[in-house]
């Protein structure tokens, strides 16, 4: 088989995968991933100057040149616990009153990557990963502060909430110049998939400049893409430093939601940045630190805050986030020939002020902090296996709903990723 007959299957097997497969809720640094792949995640996603296997595209595709190559598969079981709680006078119709838990926790992540070096100084590379977070499922519990004929729920809607679905497929192409400089390119088609239930009270008391596309119309679709970049730099033979850009992702809109999100169903892909050095301290220990900057403030969906004007306008309420920074930091150690270790450790801002409490009931992105481990293990000379464990504790929000109400958002995780990497060479 030819290599560009390789490269046409491998592209048309990635974009098949990313039409069928459902990759559900990554509330962790905001609504992003903290990594891709099951060496980064044990690392918390640190290890942008460190590149070594072919799913470092979804983070720097300069490394991509030291991949060889192979290929790389994972499954993540991602678990996010959230709840609300409120409490107080009753003085406004939702959220419902008490203590609420939302139902689904356990959601299956998959991605894949495939690196393909055309000579020594030049490698290309596909890549299909996941991304999301707006989340959540709550029963119709009962409600006293609807209004009589609603039928009670946490928004006087019955079952309410949101699930938001990203898939991103990517190409790469890196290239060494000299022996100490690389760089990479990484085109980006995404696809959004997005539903929302319970929420035609706020269509009934007048909220919504389009009340017929504001809820309970089934999955829609969304279809866009965009660009990352990055470099590697070898300060010497053990210091290395890299960065990445990834541009807005242009969507194109959920029309059957032109009534929720603003700008009439606008949903971007906020850009972000990344930077980091990775240190050989031992030719078997490496150790990592990154930074990364995510612009939610881009996206007015996401960062309007509420309340704005009517849901669906330029200026309607959203879910009023503010820009996360993120620094990480990992360490990797080659125990043995067959054996390397992995830990990290991620540190996030919190993107949901106090005042915005009450839309984000619906995508309660609470979490600050994600510790990390993980571990590959070679048994035989092309292939081995890797495993990744997170854990974010429980972090709140609490603000003002109404005049006499507070309620207090939070969410814990847990995630478990099993991972298969194939080497060629």
């Amino acid at each position: 088989m030819s290599l560009f007959k390789k490269i046409s299957a491998t592209a048309a097997v990635l974009a098949a995968a990313g039409a069928l497969v459902a990759t559900e809720a990554q509330a962790t640094e905001g609504y992003f991933q903290n990594a891709v792949g099951a060496r980064h995640k044990g690392l918390a996603g640190a290890g942008i100057a460190d590149g070594k296997d072919a799913t470092i595209i979804n983070l720097n595709p300069a490394g991509l040149v030291h991949a060889g190559r192979q290929f790389n598969g994972a499954v993540s079981l991602f678990m996010p616990f959230r709840q609300y709680e409120t409490t107080g006078a009753i003085a406004s119709p939702f959220p419902a009153s008490g203590k609420v838990k939302s139902d689904r926790n356990i959601f299956a992540v998959p991605n894949l990557a495939y690196s393909h070096p055309l000579d020594e100084d030049r490698t290309i590379g596909f890549s299909l990963s996941g991304n999301g977070g707006m989340n959540t499922t709550y029963k119709a519990v009962g409600n006293p502060g609807c209004p009589p004929g609603f039928p009670g729920g946490v928004f006087c809607g019955g079952k309410s909430g949101v699930d938001l679905t990203q898939v991103n497929i990517s190409a790469a192409y890196a290239q060494k110049l000299g022996n100490h400089f690389s760089f990479g390119i990484s085109p980006i088609f995404a696809i959004q998939r997005f539903k929302a239930k319970g929420l035609s009270a706020f269509g009934a008391f007048g909220q919504s400049n389009d009340p017929t596309s504001l809820t309970n119309r089934g999955y829609d679709y969304s279809y866009g893409g965009g660009v990352r970049v990055g470099v590697e730099f070898m300060l010497s033979d053990s210091i290395r430093v890299g960065a990445s850009y990834q541009s807005k992702l242009y969507m194109s809109r959920f029309k059957k939601y032109s009534g929720l999100f603003a700008q009439s169903g606008d949903f971007d892909v906020p850009s972000n940045f990344q930077a980091g050095v990775a240190f050989d301290v031992t030719p078997d220990l490496t150790l990592m630190a990154d930074y990364r900057y995510i612009n939610y403030s881009e996206v007015r969906a996401i960062a309007n805050k509420n309340p704005g004007t009517f849901l669906g306008d330029p200026t309607g309420s959203g879910f009023g986030w503010k820009d996360v920074s993120t620094i990480k930091f990992g360490a990797e150690y080659k125990a043995t020939e067959d054996l390397t270790v992995r830990a990290g450790y991620s540190y996030n801002t919190q993107p949901i002020p106090k005042s915005q409490v009450l839309f984000n009931i619906l995508a309660p992105a609470t979490v600050k902090h994600h510790i990390t481990g993980g571990a590959s293990y070679k048994y035989s000379p092309n292939s081995e296996f890797e495993f990744a464990a997170m854990f974010a504790p429980s972090v709140s929000v609490t603000g003002p709903t109404s005049a006499t109400q507070s309620t207090k958002i939070k969410m814990h995780q847990l995630e478990f990723t099993l991972g298969y990497n194939y080497h060629w060479n």
